[in-house]
């Protein structure tokens, strides 16, 4: 497979070969996929939680178990920023 890619990108991978970090670009492109990888099955699973909290959220809500907006959106908000922890630690762990 050839693949084409922008200066700049060539550039960056280049820099981080000559930094030591990767043996080839090779090598660098293919740590960069695994990483869309990982970063994909972690955002499929949680789109798939999700659906299954929003599911338990339309059950509790037409039984009449609901919580106060505030409630709901500081916990909503502490688990983006938890997410958003999971995937800068694999990005990081992964240059």
């Amino acid at each position: 497979m050839q693949v084409t890619l922008q200066p700049e990108t060539e550039q960056y991978l280049q820099e981080k070969v000559k930094q030591g970090q990767y043996n080839s670009i090779d090598e660098a492109i293919e740590e960069s996929v695994k990483i869309l990888i990982a970063r994909d099955k972690l955002y499929q699973g949680r789109f798939e939680e999700l659906q299954r909290e929003i599911a338990i959220g339309v059950a509790a809500s037409e039984r009449g178990e609901v919580i106060n907006r505030e409630e709901l959106f500081d916990h909503l908000s502490q688990k983006l920023e938890q997410r958003h922890l999971e995937v800068n630690y694999l990005e990081q762990n992964h240059q």
